[in-house]
């Protein structure tokens, strides 16, 4: 299937749905991860941070009320709305993949549920654009729902899913070195934890 279409028919199933999905995430406490993100980036605060895949705006209001300058990414239109309303940021309404980013504009990279809708064949190129927002020494956050490296169509949503040792050999052809990762949620089994978080500078 072609980029596009998969970019359209996922951005339309969020547009459709966009008021649930807030209803329904709203309440996630994601803190460990933007912790994650934080404690690695080197320099004095404030931080300038991309929420990629910013969604409604949750994430932005929180790195806002941490006294960072916060700004979104969002391929959704009516969540891009959302999220500025919501959070008072700048919001960049773009398709993951066709970004026009700045360069060396970041300090971090919060890409917390979202890179895992970038096909494989196209996320080499999506995480140089990436590594290229970030300052020299910036730090990219990324948290995925892992698998055995399967992709495809999941209840009206593009989805790849990597594993932890795939997962690294995109983000090192990329540029980035690991500083760490973790499973989510905490104080589980691993086989209740779907989530893979890891954190990467930029080389």
């Amino acid at each position: 299937m072609p980029d596009e279409e998969i970019s359209r028919r996922t951005l339309e199933h969020y547009d459709c749905r966009a008021e649930d999905f807030w209803q329904g995430t709203r309440d996630h406490d994601v803190s460990q991860n933007m912790a994650a993100l934080l404690k690695h980036i080197e320099g004095v605060p404030p931080f300038t941070i991309l929420d990629f895949g910013c969604g409604p705006g949750r994430d932005l209001k929180a790195f806002t009320a941490l006294g960072h300058a916060a700004v979104g990414l969002e391929g959704s239109a009516r969540f891009a709305a959302m999220a500025r309303e919501h959070s008072g940021c700048e919001v960049l309404q773009q398709d993951f993949l066709k970004l026009d980013l700045p360069g060396a504009r970041f300090d971090g990279v919060f890409a917390n549920a979202s890179l895992f809708h970038v096909p494989g064949r196209e996320l080499p190129r999506v995480l140089r654009e990436l590594h290229a927002s970030l300052k020299p020494g910036g730090v990219l956050f990324s948290s995925n729902p892992r698998g055995a490296n399967e992709e495809g169509w999941n209840k009206g949503r593009y989805g790849a899913y990597h594993d932890l040792e795939a997962w690294r050999r995109f983000l090192t052809a990329a540029g980035f070195g690991e500083l760490e990762h973790y499973y989510r949620p905490p104080g589980l089994p691993l086989d209740q934890q779907p989530w893979l978080a890891s954190v990467w500078r930029r080389r």
